[in-house]
């Protein structure tokens, strides 16, 4: 168990902690149980990850931190690929060229007629001018410098992914 001092432990200390269930103390008596998937460099803060009917995510700040116990290693690859997968995006599906053809055009389509500037660029699709859509032609496919914009089209793409208006998943 590591007393006190978590922050000036300092990187190559907290990795011995990483990929493991653990168990943190907190200011004013809160204790939080996890897989222990990665600490801020900075501020200390810990990221903890707990599978049960749903993946839930919690971050105890650095400067709370009291003390860390390890309960147990992971004791499989799997639980180890389970914690690094937690923020990638859901795998895409495979289509064939012809598949994907029919999705591009289909999203395309879809914001033409929602009057949203599209042109085509090889494989893929260019918004406005400022936002890229690579295949699959999906919310995560999505590319832009621009926040606003990328969160806007994302919205649009995800609605339309779940009500699949025309478009071929």
């Amino acid at each position: 168990m590591m007393q006190c001092g978590w922050p000036l432990m300092g990187p190559l200390r907290w990795l011995h902690y990483l990929n493991k269930e653990v168990t943190v103390r907190a200011g004013k008596g809160e204790e939080h149980r996890g897989w222990l998937l990665s600490v801020d460099p900075v501020s200390a803060s810990v990221v903890l990850v707990s599978f049960g009917e749903a993946v839930a995510v919690r971050v105890v700040m650095g400067h709370a931190v009291e003390a860390v116990e390890v309960l147990r290693a992971a004791a499989d690859d799997e639980t180890a690929k389970s914690l690094r997968s937690v923020f990638l995006p859901p795998p895409s599906p495979c289509l064939d060229p012809k598949e994907l053809r029919q999705r591009r055009d289909a999203v395309r389509r879809w914001l033409q007629e929602n009057r949203i500037p599209v042109e085509e660029e090889g494989e893929e699709l260019k918004v406005a001018g400022v936002l890229t859509i690579a295949a699959p032609y999906s919310a995560h496919d999505c590319r832009s410098s621009n926040q606003i914009i990328l969160d806007r089209i994302q919205r649009l793409i995800g609605i339309q992914d779940c009500t699949n208006q025309g478009l071929p998943l």
